[in-house]
């Protein structure tokens, strides 16, 4: 008896009667119910979670930027969300999404606070606090809806920093452009200030020479006063020997009768003389009025230069404290041409009572020329009164006296008034230097903001909004997936796939014999008699693979890349399967329909079909690395996603192989062992 025979009669005894037929049909089904079914239901959940309901409560009432607009980033999460199409999002208070979360009216909830826009703009103020969001979930209603929530937040949060990372970026940006263009106002203003300072130091030159002047003007005028000092040393000597001489008129007024015959011409001369030195005191003091003048418009003027110096500075964007720092500089410099033309002003004016004194001294003369003559015609007379002209001889002295005392005051005013034009001079010197320095320090300033001004970036408004974008999100995943499985459902494909074999294996030999009892008590050999046990339950774990893949691809929408080797690869899994369940019913008879479960429910939780394997137990992993649906999911990613790796489903097919081998072989151990009937077979303990 060959081993076809065996599966050709154990096929015949399964399709003897309608309802045999019926249950060989309803286990044949079994792979496609729940593999297909299992892959349709949750073929795109993601896709459909825009009918799961979700409340979002906006109680935002948004905040004032600095530019004057308003922020509400409530509304545009709200409208993000909607456009999103996410969830199947309900706009309500937030005590209603707590109380429809808790009965679950709601999947879960969605909060953005009053103050979510007013901490998003809360930098700006450098007051900075986190804004948050407020995610109300419920395990209850349903635990992968929480996680995906959680993403959804996450998303939602990584937008709000994005769009406010790019605003402030933007904000900053726009600063940079600020600056530089007012840095290159200010190198204008410097260069202004430079062309100013160098007008400035121009005219302070002038006004060098001019206090310069002044000064050689003073001295030549402190050398004519000397010379009148002298001049009334000498008078006061004359004045002193008349008086001593009309004493002696009287003695000898015939010799002074000779003697005073050119007396008219003399006093005439005296007062020609003191008229000339009135006029010298009366140009010397007009001299000193113009200087006087020259001084006091210096002294105006460089208050006004100060004046104009200022109002340059701050008309160019300098700050008040550099101005004022700059005006007090130029306080120090003036304050010697301050202090000179105080002097000079004193001087001037006692110059102008020396040439007033002089000018009473010229009219006494004129008056004692005019009546000299009178005194020669009366010289007679003079005898007589010698006495008292001995008395006016007195008085003339003391007038000389007077005047030469004036004439030295007049003096020693003159030499103040040459010191102080010394001052003036050197004030104006160092006020000269002082704006040469000024126009160098400008220049150099209006140099250094031109250079800096390049340093500033100044992005025009696209690169602008380019760079805050980049700044906001600066980081993208350029995402390049080798293979790519499509959806959730294409992505469990696989696994369930592969459990669908098990199970369909499984189920067959709730229906089929293992061995054959007949062949086995007739002497069939051991090895046939083990493949004519699989075989029937092969050829409908054929049947099994083949309709599994048929819906599956055509009917749910899994497009394997590999047609042709998936459909192969999915008869080998069976055939294995089919195999190992055979030879451990065979081998521990009813005990090994628990022992087939077992494996499955191993197989369920080490095979990595949902998560990464690697997130098993340690314990778990040698199973992963043993049991085959490992091996089956693996082979089946490849062929079904395609991409490089068709080596590693030739490795899991290699497995499977191994499988089949082994299983037929355990089957052929336990026919050779059971061709001698025990007690324990003829009456087992437990039967299924």
């Amino acid at each position: 008896m060959t081993s076809f025979r065996l599966a050709i009669t154990e096929l015949r005894r399964l399709t003897s009667g309608k309802l045999p037929k019926l249950a060989l049909i309803a286990v044949t089904l079994v792979p496609l119910l729940y593999g297909a079914m299992y892959i349709y239901a949750n073929w795109d959940p993601y896709g459909r979670l825009e009918s799961v309901p979700a409340a979002v409560v906006i109680d935002d009432t948004g905040a004032a930027r600095d530019d004057g607009t308003r922020l509400t980033a409530g509304q545009d999460v709200y409208h993000e969300l909607l456009d999103s199409k996410s969830f199947d999002w309900q706009l309500t208070g937030e005590k209603q999404a707590a109380d429809g979360v808790s009965s679950g009216r709601y999947t879960f909830a969605l909060v953005v606070p009053k103050d979510f826009s007013a901490a998003l703009v809360s930098p700006g103020d450098f007051e900075p606090r986190q804004a948050k969001l407020r995610l109300i979930t419920n395990d209850a209603n349903n635990y992968l809806a929480g996680t995906i929530a959680d993403k959804v937040a996450s998303e939602v949060r990584s937008g709000v920093a994005k769009n406010a990372g790019s605003e402030a970026a933007q904000q900053f940006l726009l600063g940079f452009s600020t600056v530089h263009d007012k840095t290159q106002e200010a190198a204008d203003g410097a260069g202004q200030l430079a062309d100013g300072a160098g007008k400035l130091h121009g005219g302070l030159g002038e006004a060098r020479q001019g206090t310069a002047q002044l000064s050689s003007g003073a001295h030549q005028l402190l050398d004519g006063q000397r010379e009148l000092v002298n001049g009334s040393a000498r008078l006061t000597d004359g004045t002193g020997q008349l008086s001593n001489g009309a004493d002696q008129v009287h003695n000898g007024l015939q010799q002074l009768r000779q003697q005073t015959a050119q007396l008219p011409q003399q006093t005439a001369q005296l007062a020609d003389g003191a008229e000339k030195v009135a006029q010298g005191n009366e140009q010397l003091a007009s001299r000193a009025e113009v200087l006087g003048n020259v001084s006091q418009q210096l002294a105006d003027n460089l208050d006004q230069t100060k004046q104009r110096i200022a109002d340059q500075l701050r008309s160019t964007g300098v700050d008040e404290e550099t101005v004022q720092k700059v005006v007090d500089g130029l306080d120090k410099l003036n304050s010697p041409v301050t202090d000179a033309n105080g002097k000079v002003q004193t001087q001037v004016g006692q110059l102008r009572m020396l040439a007033d004194g002089a000018k009473q001294v010229a009219d006494g003369n004129r008056k004692l020329a005019q009546a000299t003559p009178t005194m020669t015609g009366a010289i007679g007379q003079l005898a007589d009164g010698s006495g008292q002209v001995a008395d006016g001889a007195h008085q003339v002295d003391d007038g000389a006296k007077q005047l030469r005392d004036g004439q030295q005051q007049a003096f020693g005013g003159t030499k103040q008034l040459a010191g102080g034009a010394d001052q003036l001079a050197g004030g104006a010197r160092q006020l000269h230097d002082g704006s040469g320095q000024l126009a160098d320090g400008s220049h150099t300033l209006a140099d250094e903001l031109g250079k800096g001004v390049n340093d500033i970036p100044n992005p025009d408004a696209k690169t602008r909004d380019a760079t805050a974008d980049t700044i906001g999100d600066p980081v993208a995943v350029d995402t390049k997936a080798q293979v790519k499985a499509g959806t959730y459902g294409a992505g469990l494909a696989p696994f369930f796939m592969g459990l669908a074999l098990w199970i369909g294996g499984f189920v067959l030999f709730l229906l089929m014999r293992p061995l054959s009892s007949r062949a086995l008590a007739a002497g069939v050999a051991p090895w046939r008699v083990a493949i004519g046990g699989w075989l029937p339950a092969a050829i409908v774990g054929l049947v099994q693979a083949v309709l599994l893949y048929l819906v599956v691809v055509f009917a749910v929408g899994v497009r394997p890349a590999n047609p042709a080797l998936t459909i192969g690869f999915l008869i080998l899994t069976s055939f294995a399967f089919t195999a190992v369940v055979h030879a451990l019913n065979a081998a521990f008879g009813p005990k090994g329909k628990f022992i087939a479960l077992v494996i499955l429910v191993l197989q369920l939780v080490t095979a990595g079909g949902t998560f990464p394997w690697q997130t098993i137990p340690e314990p778990l992993h040698p199973l992963h690395q043993v049991l085959p649906l490992s091996y089956v999911v693996s082979g089946l990613r490849h062929l079904l996603y395609g991409g490089p790796g068709l080596e590693s489903a030739a490795g899991a097919a290699g497995v499977l192989l191994c499988y089949l081998v082994a299983g037929l072989l355990l089957s052929t151990i336990a026919a050779w062992r059971q061709r001698v009937w025990t007690p324990s077979r003829l009456k087992p303990e437990l039967s299924l």
